[in-house]
């Protein structure tokens, strides 16, 4: 199984850079055709500076590392809201079911620029929150919505006769479901729950409105200061680009390690 990963992995490599070319010739016929002068050698003055000696981060490293906090923290609370949301949908509680289900639909059917707007010029400063902040819990309650729908699939699919050995084994239900119940969900839903997370990072990118330097603000600035639209967005994107998939490879090991159900289309 593991040779057949490699093979993937280097298949997926491979046609990856396949397209890179192909994108790269297509991109310099139609500059030709423009008459546009590409300025690809100003690019890493974006990303890291050698001055005096030292190295000193960019605009676009430093949109980066804020995209990349952003991320994390929305990420923690993304995966903590949606598996409390899922236990409440299958919870007994009338109450709890009723609250879990209009959380999912209201945020499932509204836009997330919506939400960020009304979280940051309504809500926010309510409950005293920061950009940063406000950020965080808008992604996190945007895609906890999601999520919640792939952890209940996954606890739904756990087979009752799993909780009943772990009650015939006096196990309190804090450790049945830490030890029996969520590896085997993780192990069924590690795919899905991939995309979500995949989805949080492109995601990320939309509260550049609130005026917070990501990456995608910073490439914004970029572009007025500079005027270099094309090598500044394509370099953002392939940034993206390289996240997301360092991220899926990463997940694809975990999955092989875990014997999750991946599968390569």
């Amino acid at each position: 199984m593991l040779v057949n990963l490699i093979k993937q992995v280097l298949s997926t490599v491979l046609q990856i850079v396949i397209l890179l070319l192909a994108v790269s010739w297509l991109l310099d016929s139609g500059a030709q055709a423009m008459g546009y002068t590409w300025q690809w050698q100003r690019i890493p003055d974006y990303i890291l500076i050698y001055e005096d000696g030292e190295w000193w981060r960019g605009e676009l490293l430093d949109g980066l590392l804020i995209t990349l906090q952003l991320s994390a923290w929305s990420l923690i609370a993304t995966l903590i809201i949606g598996l409390t949301t899922a236990f409440l949908r299958l919870s007994n509680s009338i109450i709890g079911r009723i609250i879990a289900r209009s959380y999912v639909e209201l945020i499932r059917n509204t836009p997330l620029l919506v939400q960020i707007y009304l979280l940051y010029f309504v809500f926010g400063p309510i409950i005293g929150l920061d950009r940063f902040s406000t950020a965080v819990l808008a992604l996190a309650l945007f895609q906890g919505a999601y999520t919640s729908e792939v952890f209940r699939a996954g606890l739904n699919s756990i087979s009752l006769g799993q909780f009943e050995a772990a009650k015939s084994l006096d196990l309190p239900i804090l450790s049945t479901y830490r030890f029996v119940i969520l590896p085997q969900v993780l192990q069924k839903t590690l795919p899905p729950l991939t995309n979500e997370v995949i989805s949080l990072i492109k995601n990320s990118s939309i509260v550049s409105v609130m005026a917070i330097f990501d990456l995608t603000t910073q490439g914004r600035n970029l572009v007025s200061e500079t005027a270099m639209p094309f090598e500044i967005w394509f370099t953002i994107a392939i940034i993206y680009l390289l996240l997301t998939l360092s991220l899926s490879g990463l997940s694809a090991l975990l999955a092989h390690k875990l014997g999750a159900q991946w599968r390569t289309q």
